[in-house]
């Protein structure tokens, strides 16, 4: 485990990261219907943000835990909200451009980057059971979307709306650093809130702009995407505060079962026949890498017992 993480709890943190993966992909489903609904980008990210904000401080004071909030670190908290809402802008756009399981594998590409990160900028080792994980794991999403790539009959996908996503995993990857740093003296509340906060009066400038009027059920749509935001966010920086990035990014993979479910149930994608071997080795991605963190997590102990004896 990196020695930047707070608090290293492998299982605590992979069960997290699936949870944050469920909900986001819940999230992204939710920003295609509004989109589709005439809302536009700029617009949702704002309610996302906004909405966020307003769930998070109703939290926080129902909870008396306002003393979470106090930071030495607004600097840090400014770049982070910068780089967020960057990323958000970036991975929705795909989201928008993209089917949704196609969207949701380009971004299954963060991995890589959590991986060339660590090892570029913190020469963090990188063993052979985390680089076989991430292998497994993306020759699962390849299994799975094989066709929508250009290897069957349905053809490749748009290359301006693949580049979109790829530049989307790879500010995934940065954010993930990022919040790993601010863990190491910030609580989730805290993060949470000073990027809400920085951001969503930056993003009301340009509703004037962007606003046009919406039905009631699409209203109801972007008032559950803010809800499902608020919730990814926290389950998001938590993780990120108990488990390493280029580890629990894995878990990100199980987001493509709920994608493919969406587009199936909601937007009328029927899953192809690669669903079922795609999963196996999705699934298979995280039981190696949990096996091997647990595995980790007790030699460290055993060895810190051992040199305090």
């Amino acid at each position: 485990m990196d020695g930047s993480v707070a608090r290293p709890r492998p299982f605590l943190a992979l069960g997290l990261r699936l949870a944050a993966a469920g909900t986001l992909a819940t999230l992204s489903m939710l920003v295609k219907l509004a989109s589709e609904r005439g809302a536009s980008l700029t617009e949702l990210v704002f309610w996302r943000q906004s909405i966020t904000l307003i769930a998070i401080t109703a939290l926080i004071a129902a909870m008396g835990r306002f003393a979470d909030l106090k930071t030495k670190r607004l600097k840090a908290h400014g770049k982070r909200a910068v780089a967020g809402v960057t990323g958000m802008f970036f991975v929705y756009g795909a989201v928008v451009l993209l089917p949704l399981a196609e969207a949701t594998a380009i971004n299954f590409t963060a991995p890589f980057f959590a991986v060339i990160l660590a090892v570029m900028l913190f020469k963090e080792r990188v063993g052979q059971y985390r680089w076989g994980a991430v292998a497994l794991g993306f020759a699962g999403v390849l299994v799975l979307t094989q066709p929508s790539f250009g290897f069957g009959a349905n053809g490749g996908i748009d290359p301006f709306g693949a580049t979109i996503g790829l530049i989307a995993a790879f500010l995934v990857a940065a954010i993930s650093f990022q919040l790993q740093d601010l863990n190491k003296t910030e609580s989730p509340w805290s993060i949470v809130f000073w990027f809400t906060l920085f951001s969503t009066p930056v993003l009301a400038l340009t509703l004037p702009f962007v606003h046009v009027p919406h039905s009631l059920e699409t209203w109801a749509i972007i008032g559950a995407m803010g809800l499902c935001g608020a919730l990814a966010q926290l389950l998001l920086t938590a993780s990120l505060r108990f488990g390493s990035a280029g580890v629990i990014l894995l878990m990100d993979y199980t987001a493509l079962l709920w994608a493919t479910y969406y587009g199936w149930s909601v937007f009328g994608t029927a899953p192809s026949s690669n669903l079922w071997l795609g999963a196996p080795l999705i699934i298979g991605a995280g039981a190696l890498i949990a096996w091997r963190e647990r595995g980790l997590a007790q030699a460290k102990t055993e060895n810190r017992v051992t040199d305090q004896g």
